[in-house]
């Protein structure tokens, strides 16, 4: 079996649900702590074996490929200033893997953002990582779906339990047959069900590990809703086959795009960071103990 050796990212869209924040800088590139979401993501697909990964950007999203390559003024002073340690990180992160920019020329759909990656992955499996996705835990998300992949030779989608309201924001799994508690073959994925036809409670978020027909498909596969070329319409060909697995991964997801659940992260890690974390603890404790008024709501009082 052909190892998984590469991801690809797309990170081509408007990042609409984080403006005005994301009008000029790339949602992917907003920092959690400090660090910019999409590190997050291409570190734990290096952590998971993956060697090259493939951004999928377009001509607003500069900075997310300036992030990943060497900065040689900012290398020269940081030496020069001794501050070797914020130098090594610099660094580390231009030698993480090797990284290749696709330019998705037009919004043309997540699924056209895969398929204009063709030529760089060729005919081998591949990682499928969203951008504003991120799952923190062990083993690596990607790893957990790589391991899948290699025990059922499929396509592998990740999916998490949610409460039977929430399905209908996602994309949901039908079942076909269970191989474990937490690996399933899919009939299907069914896109934003209505409530009284959700088929399990099973929600497709953060990527795949997909095989490299997804690529046929998706060439096969007419624009659908807004004029767009959809991944799910790729996947669906796959799960028509049999060849469509789903994993629910350990580990903590945070839907980076949402102003909720990146804050939510920005709070996880920050009490989590060896430097940040015991006084932002502190200082967290404090405020519940005051359990000041909301800045808003403290100034209408003022007035």
């Amino acid at each position: 079996m052909t190892r998984v050796r590469k991801a690809v990212i797309p990170a081509a869209g408007l990042g609409t649900r984080f403006l005005p924040a994301s009008k000029a800088v790339p949602k992917e590139m907003l920092p959690i702590v400090d660090k910019p979401v999409i590190q997050y993501i291409v570190e734990g697909a290096v952590e998971s074996g993956i060697e090259e990964v493939v951004l999928i950007t377009a001509s607003s999203k500069r900075a997310i490929e300036d992030h990943f390559d060497r900065f040689f003024e900012l290398e020269y002073r940081l030496e020069a200033a001794g501050k070797l340690d914020l130098l090594d990180e610099v660094r580390r992160l231009s030698g993480l893997a090797r990284y290749v920019t696709v330019r998705q020329g037009a919004p043309l759909g997540n699924g056209h953002a895969v398929l204009v990656a063709k030529e760089v992955v060729g005919n081998e499996p591949f990682a499928m990582l969203w951008g504003d996705d991120v799952v923190l835990g062990q083993p690596p998300f990607v790893r957990q779906l790589i391991s899948a992949h290699e025990r059922t030779g499929g396509s592998v989608v990740g999916v998490m339990a949610v409460p039977p309201e929430d399905a209908v924001k996602y994309g949901v799994i039908e079942i076909a047959e269970r191989l474990d508690d937490r690996l399933v073959r899919a009939s299907r994925i069914v896109e934003k069900p209505p409530r009284n036809q959700v088929p399990s409670n099973l929600a497709a978020v953060a990527g795949y590990v997909l095989t490299p027909d997804i690529f046929s498909y998706l060439e096969q596969t007419g624009a659908g809703h807004g004029g767009e070329i959809w991944l799910a319409d790729g996947v669906q060909k796959i799960a028509a086959r049999g060849n469509l697995y789903a994993l629910e991964f350990e580990g903590r997801r945070y839907d980076a795009g949402n102003k909720l659940e990146f804050l939510q992260a920005t709070v996880d890690l920050a009490l989590e960071h060896a430097e940040l974390g015991p006084p932002f603890r502190a200082y967290l404790e404090e405020k519940l103990r005051g359990s000041p008024l909301p800045l808003g709501e403290a100034a209408r009082q003022r007035g």
